[in-house]
């Protein structure tokens, strides 16, 4: 099984605002750079959404080492928060929905198929990757011409804050 090490970053400005997302795979000698953006989003959902390019970009099954300067992203992951959620149908507690659920039902799917372990990184502490992640997120969310989050927007229709 392949390994390959994932750096990732998103962020909206202003949150909400337009958003981007970045992420950087390297296997071997090999670097593939991902982004993307949205017209109106969050910072959250683009922490998620930069997690789940990267992992559905991945042709095979691999085993990953995926960085993350979010820990909503990466508590969510590893202390099974997502999981939970998506077992009680997307709610946090009896009276609370979760924040996100196409996003997090993707990150699920996406992470079912390989083995990750996911890494918290200290943001803006001079790691190469992850300062790449956050340039490539910033020159996301300034295109002209964002598509819509249809995810966010329904979540905003249906009363719910991404």
């Amino acid at each position: 099984m392949k390994t390959v090490t994932i750096y990732t970053d998103g962020g909206a400005q202003p949150n909400p605002g337009p958003g981007g997302y970045g992420a950087v795979l390297r296997y071997g000698e090999h670097v593939k750079e991902l982004s993307g953006g949205f017209r109106l989003t969050t910072n959250n959902r683009m922490e998620i959404l930069a997690a789940v390019a990267a992992l559905e970009t991945l042709k095979e099954p691999c085993q990953v080492i995926l960085h993350s300067d979010s820990r909503y992203v990466v508590d969510a992951m590893t202390q099974g928060w997502a999981k939970r959620w998506r077992a009680k149908g997307w709610m946090r507690n009896k009276a609370d929905k979760a924040l996100n659920p196409d996003l997090w039902e993707r990150l699920l799917a996406a992470a079912e198929r390989h083995e990750v372990e996911w890494r918290w990184v200290k943001a803006h502490v001079g790691i190469a990757d992850n300062e790449r992640c956050d340039q490539l997120a910033g020159q996301a969310l300034r295109r002209p011409g964002l598509p819509e989050d249809q995810g966010y927007l329904a979540a905003l229709q249906a009363g719910d804050e991404g």
